[in-house]
């Protein structure tokens, strides 16, 4: 078997998550049309019977304004070096800027293959593309490979895969049949909760909303059951008005988003969920040391 690491970086919102779990098979990373949703690095597993690929999703690289942001731009740039392959992800619908060249600097610095994968070609007409890869050959320097593709059709996608295939090395299965991906199932219920509320709530910026979700111990009053899993959801805003709308008149935003997450989380885990949820404000969360290690944001 044929097994290894690859990661995914590039600018915010070039569709690195969508491509991630088309690349899966199914959801195990968030997506949104707002940019830096992703905010930690998330792996995804595809296994079959001649390889197994491990995809580490990466937080958007951008010019950082919180101390947040600055923390994930050192998340995403920590994988580069302990990778198989990387893939820097662009956009086949948009021109190259100093993103684009940025992000594809920091791909040729280290001792990797690497790929560019121009994404959004259903958004592009298809002389476009061929133009747009003989560009990207000039602006952002050479790749082993180019592979133009669309990470919301699928088409193309095949085609990235026979290349990761044909530069990983011979190694282990790292992860069981079945399995997808490595997160705790309170990641997920974060991750799930966070993507509703930005859908629902259009109004906040995404950096604005924290979610942390806890099992719940067993009480007298709450038995543990086999078949239902309990979780205690906390969401944290900057700043009061931030609450409100989160809330949402007569609780409305909360309760959708919440519901809409537990139904997709009880399609992932097969099981039955029951959420408890709260919402409070953490001031200026986003640009606080203590406040970021603690939401687990730190700099590891």
């Amino acid at each position: 078997m044929k097994s290894g690491f690859i990661t995914l970086i590039g600018r915010p919102n070039v569709g690195k998550s969508t491509l991630v779990n088309q690349l899966v098979g199914q959801k195990v990373a968030i997506v949104s049309d707002r940019p830096q949703t992703t905010r930690t690095t998330i792996r995804g597993v595809r296994t079959t019977e001649a390889s197994q690929i491990v995809f580490v999703d990466t937080p958007g690289l951008h010019r950082p304004r919180t101390l947040l942001g600055e923390r994930t731009n050192e998340r995403a740039r920590s994988t580069l070096g302990e990778v198989d392959v990387v893939c820097v992800v662009v956009e086949a619908n948009a021109k190259f800027g100093p993103g684009d060249r940025f992000v594809a600097s920091l791909a040729h610095d280290v001792d990797t293959p690497a790929i560019l994968v121009v994404n959004k070609t259903d958004a592009a007409r298809s002389d476009a593309i061929f133009d747009h890869l003989a560009v990207a050959a000039e602006e952002l320097g050479e790749f082993d490979a180019y592979v133009p593709l669309s990470a919301l059709t699928g088409d193309g996608v095949a085609a990235l895969v026979e290349e990761l295939e044909g530069r990983l090395p011979e190694g282990p299965q790292y992860f069981p049949d079945g399995m997808v991906t490595d997160q705790p199932e309170t990641f997920l219920a974060a991750e799930l909760v966070r993507e509703q509320l930005l859908q629902v709530a259009r109004e906040e910026l995404p950096h604005s909303i924290a979610v942390t979700v806890e099992e719940m111990d067993d009480d007298p009053a709450h038995p543990r059951r086999d078949d239902l899993l309990r979780l205690a959801v906390t969401i944290r805003v900057e700043r009061d008005s931030q609450k409100g709308i989160v809330i949402g008149r007569g609780g409305e935003v909360l309760k959708t988003a919440c519901s809409n997450a537990r139904q997709e989380l009880e399609a992932l885990l097969g099981t039955r969920i029951h959420m408890e949820t709260r919402v409070r404000v953490d001031r200026d969360w986003q640009r606080r040391a203590q406040a970021l290690d603690r939401l687990g944001f730190d700099r590891s």
